[in-house]
């Protein structure tokens, strides 16, 4: 494999002292999907089954933001991990060689390879979801990479979560669920997979329209070092701001207690580890 990884440039927003002047003259942000991205989070926090969190891609960026404020200072801060990683589609098969080195170099700097999967905290992967196409592109390639490591599948399959951020719609009993479409979803266990459902608005917002702070990571970039410089083009300096205020708005109080309290109601609310952490949100 490659001898070193290549990962997209990304401030820490938790110590903005960096950002210098990028923040100056840009327009006011608006966090009027904030209440609805707490409670998205919360519900992603108390399925995630006391595991470490990768936000796959960037339809996830505010989801991260928010909660590297709100775990400053908690036993969770070292929890969440930025995936940057654009899989669409059902073209993992056609990746090259080159490509596919690459991209397993740059999964195990982030602490995915096979042997990293077989021990500690199970590791649950995160994203906005429509037809599931990234969860089962990804799945693939870490299957096939446990499977050239001879690594412990029968560890490593209780061991991964997919926590899947869908868009709400109307509840009933014959309604559409991507997993039940996707075969690879009946090699785990049926509590390794999990949604979260969220206003069809945001959804939108964060998936197809909202401003990134860094390009879509797909297979040309996995090796092009250029991805590593910052960018600072006018959206991007609005993203940044926004990620910045998510970040600051995720250390509140306010918003801390709100987490709490969507643990506190889910099913998951009386195990040790949610107990724990509501008790450090409240603070």
């Amino acid at each position: 494999m490659p001898d070193e990884p290549i990962r997209p440039f990304r401030w820490d927003l938790v110590r903005p002292d960096q950002l210098g002047s990028m923040l100056d003259d840009v327009p006011e942000v608006n966090l009027d999907y904030l209440d609805e991205l707490i409670a998205c989070a919360g519900k992603v926090l108390a399925r995630c089954g006391d595991g470490d969190l990768y936000f796959v891609g960037r339809s996830v960026d505010s989801l991260f933001d928010l909660l590297s404020g709100a775990f400053v200072g908690t036993s969770w801060q070292d929890r969440l991990h930025p995936l940057p990683l654009s899989l669409p589609g059902t073209w993992a098969d056609d990746l090259t060689a080159e490509e596919l080195a690459q991209l397993r170099t740059n999964l195990a700097a982030a602490g995915l390879a096979p042997a990293d999967l077989m021990r500690g905290r199970p590791t649950v992967f995160v994203d906005l979801v429509s037809q599931g196409f990234t969860f089962e592109n990804l799945y693939e390639l870490l299957r096939d990479w446990i499977a050239d490591e001879h690594a412990q599948w029968d560890v490593i399959r209780r061991q991964l979560r997919f926590v899947g951020i869908t868009r709400r719609g109307k509840t009933s009993p014959n309604k559409w669920r991507w997993q039940q479409e996707a075969r690879w979803t009946a090699e785990l266990p049926a509590s390794s997979i999990r949604n979260v459902s969220l206003d069809g608005t945001v959804w939108s917002y964060f998936g197809d329209y909202q401003a990134k702070t860094a390009g879509s990571f797909w297979h040309g970039r996995w090796s092009d070092p250029k991805v590593g410089e910052p960018r600072r083009d006018k959206k991007t300096r609005y993203a940044l701001a926004e990620a910045a205020l998510l970040v600051e708005r995720g250390k509140s109080a306010s918003v801390r207690r709100q987490l709490a309290a969507v643990l506190g109601q889910e099913p998951s609310k009386g195990e040790r580890w949610s107990r724990e952490l509501q008790l450090e949100l409240r603070g």
